[in-house]
C-alpha cells in the first residue's frame, strides 16, 4: 500500500534514517530514551504489543487483560494491522522468521501488564 503523502517529509525521512543506523538495542533505548518521554515509548511498544498478540490471534479480552491496552487502542491497531500500510505484517514476519519474536502469553497476569495512561 502507498505511504501517506502526510507522512512523508525530509524530517521524518531524517529520523527513519537514524533509527535505521542504530545497531543495537541498548543504542535503541540510549537513542528512544533522548527522543521521546518514557511514555510515549511505553505507547509505541504497547501498540505493538497489542499487533503481536492480534497476530497471533488472541481475542480482545485476552489482549485487554495482558497489555491493559483500551478497546479502542486494539481497534485502531486491528485496522492498521489489516487494512493498512503493512508495516506490521512486515516486522512481525520478519521477527517471526528469525525467532526474534516473543511469544504471547497464554495466561496474563497482573505483572505482565503495561498501562498507559
Amino acid at each position: 500500500m502507498p505511504i501517506t503523502e502526510k507522512l512523508r517529509d525530509p524530517n521524518v525521512d531524517q529520523l527513519f534514517e537514524a533509527i535505521l543506523s542504530l545497531r543495537t538495542v541498548e543504542e535503541c533505548y540510549r537513542f528512544f530514551e533522548d527522543l521521546a518521554t518514557v511514555g510515549e515509548i511505553r505507547a509505541l511498544a504497547q501498540r505493538f504489543a497489542v499487533a503481536r498478540m492480534l497476530y497471533a490471534g488472541k481475542t480482545y479480552e485476552e489482549i485487554v487483560a495482558a497489555t491493559g491496552a483500551s478497546t479502542a487502542t486494539i481497534s485502531r491497531v486491528k485496522k492498521c494491522l489489516y487494512y493498512g500500510a503493512d508495516g506490521y505484517t512486515l516486522v512481525l514476519s520478519r521477527l517471526q522468521e528469525s525467532n526474534r519474536l516473543l511469544p504471547t502469553p497464554a495466561n496474563p497476569t497482573d505483572e505482565a501488564r503495561t498501562p498507559i495512561g
